[in-house]
């Protein structure tokens, strides 16, 4: 592996500011999107990979042809090209700290922040590592474009040493992953993958097994403006409203606030409006998918509720579903699983199967048929000021996927890998 080329190939990445935007119709929903796309298309045509291309809709696709025959199993790695609208998204100025010593990491854009390791507990086994961290004031961007270098590092190495056996590799960089639309446009046919790998994982050696199942609401409270000067007797105030209907939301156990491991909730997210009209937009999230049936209920009763106190009002829900969990899809395919974490024995490592508290791409990819299970990029603190990520675990990933593309090049029609050599 080239560690400096890694690391430049990031931070050229996180420079360009990707901060995908909610709620909007365009896709990709911000320019940067297209912009760091047609850079990565640029990088890989140059490497010689096959049907490059920057589609429609911004979705960059690129092929590595097998140099095996029979060309075994054709797998897709991804990962997403934008950043999450959660923090300010640019302009980045990372600090790159060579053979971390311990102790807290002060930020240089704010004197306020600092990465302290009684809060990072990971920053515990990374003395001597080299770490790379936002100055404070933005998102650092390692969500994701820590997947994104360490695939476009994947597919160079593989160029560079053809005597490493793989079959076809299809990559794939995603728009809009963050806002829940990644693979709105993603052909599954065009791909042709058996199975399919996200690149979006925190930490390091974990496979993400399970997600949450997901759905969004929106509620539309309108109320009747005019001038207070007037308004007794026929003011209705949506923003009152949405305060009775706040009050309705559990806060002691379903809320993000107060559940952690498998708990579900509800979580009001975002607000927009006035004394006409409001806007509030709701996740709902649980393990078990039935449960969100029940906080779908829970929504329309409380709606109905606080639309009685105001009469004159409107509570409206409408509730989008969003992703579902990708237990039930992996377990078609138990190889997608099997062969990652048997690659990362291969290095001598062992992975953790995690659960997730949120979504990937591969939790829809899942339920759309392509199984895909999540690998851990050597990212920390996704969607904060506080975010950061570790060169050499992002190395450490790039050794492991080459490994299960070289288990994958012996594998077809449920046929078990051969050893790799990685």
């Amino acid at each position: 592996m080239n560690p400096e080329r890694l690391l430049n190939r990031f931070l050229e990445y996180v420079a360009v500011e990707t901060t995908s935007v909610e709620g909007v119709s365009e896709y990709p929903s911000s320019p940067g999107q297209l912009r760091l796309g047609q850079r990565i298309v640029e990088e890989l045509r140059q490497l010689g990979l096959q049907q490059v291309e920057q589609d429609a809709h911004g979705l960059v696709w690129a092929s590595l042809p097998a140099n095996v025959d029979p060309p075994g199993a054709t797998i897709a790695f991804l990962a997403h090209l934008d950043t999450s609208p959660e923090a300010p998204g640019g302009p980045v100025r990372p600090q790159v700290i060579r053979s971390y010593q311990g102790g807290p990491i002060p930020l240089p854009g704010d004197p306020s922040k600092a990465l302290r390791p009684e809060e990072n507990p990971e920053l515990n086994r990374m003395v001597g590592k080299t770490l790379i961290t936002t100055d404070g004031t933005t998102l650092l961007g390692a969500d994701d474009k820590t997947g994104l270098a360490i695939l476009v590092e994947t597919a160079a190495y593989l160029v560079e040493n053809p005597q490493i056996r793989h079959g076809t590799i299809r990559f794939l960089f995603t728009c809009d992953e963050e806002i829940g639309r990644g693979v709105d446009f993603v052909d599954l046919d065009r791909l042709g993958a058996q199975v399919a790998y996200t690149l979006d994982g925190t930490g390091a050696y974990a496979i993400d097994v399970e997600t949450f199942s997901a759905d969004q609401a929106i509620i539309t409270i309108t109320g009747r403006n005019i001038h207070p000067s007037i308004a007794k007797g026929r003011m209705v105030n949506a923003l009152r409203v949405l305060g009775e209907l706040l009050r309705e939301f559990p806060l002691e156990e379903l809320s993000p606030e107060s559940t952690e491991g498998r708990q579900g909730f509800i979580h009001p997210y975002w607000v927009e409006g006035g004394v006409g009209k409001v806007v509030l937009r709701v996740l709902l999230r649980d393990f078990q998918t039935p449960r969100l049936q029940e906080y779908a209920r829970f929504l329309y009763q409380a709606a109905a509720h606080a639309q009685s106190l105001f009469p004159g009002s409107s509570v409206e829900v409408a509730i989008t579903p969003q992703y579902r969990n990708m237990a039930e899809g992996l377990a078609k395919e138990p190889r997608a699983v099997a062969f990652a974490q048997k690659a990362l024995e291969h290095l001598g490592r062992t992975a953790h199967l995690t659960f997730v508290r949120g979504g990937t791409d591969g939790a829809r990819l899942t339920e759309m048929g392509l199984p895909t299970p999540n690998l851990s990029t050597g990212q920390y603190n996704p969607h904060s000021v506080l975010e950061w990520a570790c060169l050499d675990e992002m190395i450490d990933t790039v050794a492991w996927v080459v490994s299960l593309a070289e288990l994958w090049a012996s594998a077809e029609d449920g046929a078990e890998p051969v050893d790799g050599t990685v």
